[in-house]
């Protein structure tokens, strides 16, 4: 199972990406099996209906990967059950069949909230004066500065956030409407480092109660492939039942600097 698992995987990352001539389709999005491709394609559309297609594919792709997990689990499970007790204890068979009766996918639509879709009404912006602001409003999701001279830090921390929020939009599970609740269960920072970088690990795997190995896949994950340094402890996020904003607000804008830095975000001023 793991071989073919892996043969599996490695057939969707070298999908090619596809030759899209003319409008893009439903069909042709359907088509798609790897996320990397429409991450690429979802920076690169400026239309906003295209966008809205293209975050619907990514939905339904990490919806079908999640469910054909939850088939290997469940063929695996019958094979148990036919073999019996010959091949296992009781107590084996059972700790099985919990984990199956309580798979990821299970987890995640008990866990699962209604994702936003409202989308602010361009407006003409003044000179960007923050790597944030650049990126929103290259997006088109909010307004620019709102006081003479540039943004205020109110500004600036709203625009940060709607920025994650449109970043994490097409991820199960994730909502983000705060800097402190939001990231709570780890899977908006794994949603996050997730769609810069697809290949560091499967999000349709991850468990939202399982608090600790999100934290830890997010942190590991964004050092090792984006530089940015674990500057949140994960027996600090443990002790609390909802991490303290301003830490989380400190960590997402080294985060996005790092991304800058490594020119995977755009914007006409470099953080200083």
């Amino acid at each position: 199972m793991e071989g073919e698992k892996g043969t599996l995987e490695a057939g969707i990352k070298e999908q090619p990406e596809p030759d899209m001539t003319g409008p893009l389709t439903v069909e042709q999005l359907a088509a798609i099996e790897d996320e990397e491709i429409l991450n690429n394609m979802l920076d690169k559309a400026v239309d906003f209906e295209e966008r809205k297609m293209i975050r619907a594919a990514m939905r339904e792709l990490l919806k079908r990967k999640r469910e054909r997990r939850d088939r290997e689990r469940a063929a695996r499970m019958e094979n148990l059950r036919q073999q019996g007790s010959g091949g296992k204890t009781a107590a084996g068979l059972n700790k099985d069949q919990k984990a199956t009766n309580n798979p990821s996918g299970a987890q995640f639509n008990a866990h699962k909230t209604a994702q936003a879709k409202t989308f602010s009404t361009p407006t003409s912006t003044k000179t960007v004066s923050s790597p944030a602001q650049s990126h929103v409003a290259r997006d088109k999701k909010v307004s620019g500065g709102s006081a003479v001279g540039g943004p205020n830090t109110k500004d600036v921390k709203q625009m940060l956030l709607d920025w994650c929020r449109v970043k994490t939009e097409p991820y199960e599970g994730v909502k983000i409407q705060n800097f402190s609740s939001s990231w709570a269960d780890g899977l908006a920072f794994c949603a996050l480092v997730h769609r810069f970088f697809p290949e560091g690990f499967e999000y349709c795997t991850l468990d939202p109660y399982d608090r600790r190995a999100n934290f830890e896949k997010a942190f590991k994950t964004a050092e090792r492939l984006a530089d940015c340094p674990p500057l949140l402890d994960v027996d600090d996020l443990m002790r609390m039942r909802e991490p303290d904003w301003k830490c989380v607000y400190t960590y997402i804008q080294e985060f996005y600097r790092c991304l800058v830095e490594k020119g995977l975000v755009k914007t006409k001023k470099k953080m200083p």
